[in-house]
């Protein structure tokens, strides 16, 4: 492990990736180093460790696939898929070939048994055809050329020979295993293989995450996500060897459908890899290059074979890719970089070779050479492609698309993974939950609604349906509409809308709460009539929203909201002061107002006196105050929603906020906010008197 991280350590600083520096110092252990320099160390060390290295790589093949599919992203291959499966085709069919009819005319002494010789072409195919995901998605990374158009097609036809590649080398594994072709028992492996995937990517996606947000939820042992998602890569491990199949395929499968659950994944991925990464890969590939016996270079033949190999991997791979990028639309330039990029075994093929080996179809002298060609592969592969990229010019469309992501990175509401909606009966309660509907529809979160209790009493209530229903069929028939909007099938990715009915107390709330959600929705009813307390929020509310340490949104309806939360049209104002608060609620309301088809308006109220103020308006406004709204325009056009803009100043922000909403009839205010010290709930002046007028309904956002 050490050395593997060590030699890992020095070939980053290299501008090399780390898998190469653990395979180098697995040879530096092995039998080419180590064995020659000092045999009597090499030998009384690895005789002993033996059994042990095998069963921690062979746990490690398994967790590295999961690992790998987890980092697989299907919207990569679906947005480009014409270019993206011509070039996995070809870049596949081509070098299997020159390696198929490469392991047909191998000498005997080559091969481990020459009456399995089918098997050993077959894996040599394999080992030529595909690419490592993993290597090429850390080099175009590197480069920066992750949201390039040809960056993109790299990265998905990497993952689609991965995904093919794994499911080849499952349906040999057993044919190896067998040590004969019965195309009965390949016809149930095959059968069985598309069975598993078609299972795995529909009803596997739902149960993969209740699993995981069961687990999160409801156990209280340490990391109980970790022990789950490990049960499901092992469970799917084991079924795919029932099958017929080799494990690694139901370990990769297991990884891609774990990635795609929309539940806490990037907290998940960090805890997992840092083990995967620590002593898994290190162990893995130092033990893969503990295999290797570079002492048979020494023999010509040998060496010039491995020369061979080299040759046919890199040129069969290059020629099969840009042919195939050539069918798929690219111009001559992207289809080379495309095939370049391509061109980078590394540790797919070291696993594939380890494989080989253990299936007794690979000879040592086989397995290294495949090894050594991985390796060389691998080397020469940041270097080409830097030059295939520098000839690439960035194209207009590619900049404007890379300017919006990386503006769009800083931005609040994309990264919400899930949502908490905490609300009663009432009428406010209702209004509450539509708003919530609309947003979690426009963004497709997990969410949960917590129903807690009844209408109180004296306050207004309204009959209907219960409120997590409302949630679901408003954030359904929003994610509907936009999926029909976009050609895409809306039942595909459906919303994950939970419900419970829970005592109305903090203590239920705040007991959810802790099971991990990024946004709650609190839409419970104040204290009514003569006798209320003049406080400004439900005591609940106080109990609730005051430990709470992510975002909250608390609702306050007012007017035609109050009588029909359900019906009544949504016109909503943002007002904006710069502060990072503020643009958080704006993020919110367009959300809301894109969801609903809604008439939205960003108002700006100026800090300068009013005299000074108009005083000033024939020099034009502050480009300060003008760069705010403007802002606010962009994040309005990169979501798809029209936005008014307004520039106003009062001798108070809440009476030019007031007047604002008196003229333009607004009926939904979104405001950011910030707590302020003190013992109760307390947003500051500004809401505290837009709340006691009433003059339209709040919701409050305080990020």
């Amino acid at each position: 492990m050490v050395a593997g991280r060590l030699m890992g350590e020095l070939m980053q600083r290299a501008g090399q990736p780390a898998v190469m520096g653990q395979l180098i110092g697995g040879v530096l252990l092995g039998p080419s180093v180590l064995g020659a320099v000092w045999p009597t160390a090499y030998h009384a060390i690895f005789p002993q460790q033996r059994e042990m290295l095998k069963a921690v790589s062979e746990l490690g093949i398994v967790m590295l696939l999961l690992l790998t599919g987890m980092e697989i992203d299907l919207g990569l291959v679906q947005h480009e898929r014409r270019a993206t499966l011509s070039v996995s085709l070809t870049g596949i069919l081509v070098p299997f070939a020159c390696g198929f009819l490469l392991g047909e005319v191998l000498p005997n002494a080559l091969l481990p048994d020459p009456t399995r010789r089918l098997a050993t072409a077959l894996f040599l195919g394999t080992a030529l055809s595909i690419s490592s995901v993993k290597i090429v998605a850390a080099v175009i990374h590197e480069l920066d050329f992750m949201r390039r158009r040809v960056g993109q097609i790299i990265l998905g036809t990497a993952m689609l020979d991965d995904t093919v590649g794994w499911i080849i080398i499952a349906v040999i594994a057993s044919i190896a295993a067998r040590g004969a072709v019965s195309l009965t028992k390949v016809g149930v492996a095959v059968l069985g293989t598309a069975a598993f995937l078609a299972v795995s990517f529909t009803a596997g996606k739902k149960f993969v995450t209740f699993i995981i947000r069961w687990s999160n939820d409801h156990l209280i042992i340490e990391k109980p996500v970790i022990t789950a998602i490990l049960a499901l890569t092992f469970g799917a491990a084991v079924l795919t060897d029932v099958i017929g199949v080799h494990a690694v395929l139901g370990a990769f499968v297991s990884g891609i459908v774990i990635g795609q659950a929309p539940i806490l994944t990037r907290h998940i991925q960090d805890q997992l890899s840092g083990l995967i990464v620590a002593l898994f890969m290190p162990v893995f590939f130092a033990a893969a290059g503990l295999g290797m016996d570079l002492t048979i270079l020494k023999d010509p033949t040998l060496a010039r074979l491995v020369v061979g190999f080299i040759l046919i991997a890199g040129v069969g791979k290059l020629v099969g890719a840009s042919i195939g990028g050539l069918l798929g639309g690219l111009t001559t330039r992207e289809s080379v970089a495309v095939a370049v990029g391509m061109n980078a075994r590394g540790s797919t093929d070291v696993i594939i070779a380890t494989i080989g080996l253990s299936l007794a179809v690979l000879t040592r002298s086989l397995f290294t050479m495949i090894v050594v060609m991985a390796i060389v592969t691998t080397l020469i592969m940041p270097p080409t492609l830097r030059w295939a990229f520098g000839r690439l010019p960035l194209t207009e469309g590619e900049r404007k698309r890379l300017d919006r992501r990386r503006v769009e990175a800083g931005d609040f509401v994309p990264g919400l993974e899930r949502v908490l909606i905490a609300v009663d009966r009432s009428a406010n309660g209702r209004f509450a939950s539509r708003l919530a509907g609309l947003f979690v529809g426009s963004r497709r979160i997990m969410t949960t609604v917590l129903d807690v209790g009844g209408t109180p009493t004296g306050h207004q209530g309204s009959a209907g349906p219960p409120t997590v229903d409302i949630v679901r069929t408003t954030a359904e028939a929003v994610a509907a509409k936009a999926a029909h909007n976009a050609g895409q099938d809306a039942a595909r990715e459906p919303i994950s809308v939970a419900g419970q009915e829970v005592d109305r107390t903090s203590e239920a709330v705040l007991r959810e709460a802790k099971k991990g959600y990024d946004l709650l929705f609190l839409g419970i009813a104040g204290p009514p009539g003569p006798d209320a307390s003049g406080l400004p929020f439900d005591p609940e509310i106080e109990l609730i929203a005051t430990p709470f340490e992510d975002a909250i949104g608390i609702v306050i309806a007012n007017g035609e909201d109050l009588r029909t939360p359900l019906e009544a049209p949504l016109d909503i104002l943002v007002p904006v002061i710069g502060t990072d608060y503020s643009r958080r609620a704006a993020e919110v309301a367009l959300a809301i107002s894109g969801a609903a088809r809604a008439r939205i308006t960003t108002l700006y109220v100026s800090s300068r006196p009013r005299a000074l103020f108009w005083f000033g308006r024939g020099q034009g406004p502050d480009p300060r105050e003008m760069e705010i709204l403007n802002d606010i325009t962009r994040l309005a056009e990169r979501q798809g929603v029209h936005l008014a803009a307004a520039l106003n100043a009062r001798a108070a922000p809440e009476d030019a906020i007031a007047h604002e909403i008196r003229k333009g009839k607004h009926t939904l205010a979104v405001l950011g906010v910030k707590v302020r010290p003190g013992a109760r709930l307390y947003f500051g002046h500004v809401p505290a008197v837009l709340q006691e007028r009433s003059l339209c309904s709040l919701l409050l956002v305080n990020s």
